[in-house]
């Protein structure tokens, strides 16, 4: 089906900036949309944003805006996740995913990619 790999994550002090990456591979198909989550240690998975591959319709979290930007590379069935102005809070593990045909739901799932932000 799809396979999505993460990539980009590391150490960042407060107030810099790093770009995930996201690979799909397998077959990819435009019609569904791709999604940004993140995971802080002891708390639940949240949304961080969407977009579709033709970049018309994005959405992000409101903690994002301003700060987070997510851009695709349709040749290299490739999302980015650029994140600037980085936050002690934004440390996470984030997870790219890929909405299947029901909207809404995250078929796809990578492994996650660790973000550190150091005060």
């Amino acid at each position: 089906q799809v396979q999505l790999v993460e990539s980009g994550g590391g150490l960042v002090q407060a107030g810099g900036s790093l770009r995930l990456s996201c690979a799909a591979s397998g077959r990819t198909f435009s019609s569904y949309r791709m999604g940004w989550f993140r995971q802080a240690p002891g708390k639940q998975r949240e949304f961080v944003g969407i977009t579709d591959w033709s970049g018309g319709s994005t959405y992000y979290a409101d903690f994002v805006k301003g700060r987070f930007t997510i851009s695709r590379d349709n040749a290299k069935n490739t999302v980015y996740l650029q994140m600037n102005s980085l936050k002690p809070e934004d440390t996470a593990v984030y997870y790219c995913a890929a909405e299947g045909g029901v909207v809404g739901t995250f078929d796809y799932w990578g492994q996650g990619t660790q973000v550190t932000v150091s005060s």
